[in-house]
């Protein structure tokens, strides 16, 4: 059994009760994924597994058997930020640091549901199009990613200066 972690194969642990989340930070050595909770309250350790967001500390690894896993360090580097990264950097989307991983890869799924049509619980007309780009929308969908330190309209601001269509208006962004 192998998994495509960031692009590079790797084994999977033979024992099936490791979690996603402790395959990826004990053996593989990738930190940058954070336990927060382990409960999959907070939304810390959230990745990406073939494009969608995930909890990891609630998946199993056997469970990924085959499949593509990014964490933040496949996201970018510390020489080729990934535009959201600088987006949180310039609109000061992060305090501590401790939830960044987890909101950039859950902002980065986030935006892939949007364009895909993915309705939330605040989406007014299932039946559209497309889905609006608007900060309620963005505030829903980030929702299982809690930042401690209040950066949540910073990394509101990121997140709409990255994926946003059009400018989202001030007043809406800052609420």
């Amino acid at each position: 059994m192998s998994i495509l972690v960031n692009g590079a194969p790797a084994e999977l642990p033979f024992d099936p009760r490791v979690s996603l989340l402790d395959f990826l930070r004990d053996r593989l050595h990738l930190h940058g994924t954070k336990k927060g909770c382990d409960q999959g309250a907070c939304g810390a350790c959230t990745v990406l597994a073939d494009g969608e967001r995930i909890l990891s500390c609630l998946a199993l690894a056997v469970q990924y058997d085959g499949r593509s896993i990014v964490t933040i360090e496949g996201i970018g580097s510390a020489t080729d930020l990934h535009p959201l990264q600088q987006a949180f950097i310039e609109h000061d989307g992060f305090q501590c640091g401790y939830c960044t991983p987890g909101q950039i890869c859950s902002a980065i799924g986030m935006a892939d549901e949007l364009q895909r049509g993915v309705p939330s619980h605040v989406t007014d007309d299932l039946a559209a199009p497309t889905m609006p780009f608007s900060a309620e929308e963005v505030r829903e969908r980030m929702s299982g990613n809690l930042c401690r330190c209040g950066a949540h309209n910073g990394i509101i601001d990121a997140i709409a200066a990255t994926f946003a269509p059009s400018p989202m208006p001030e007043t809406e962004a800052a609420q």
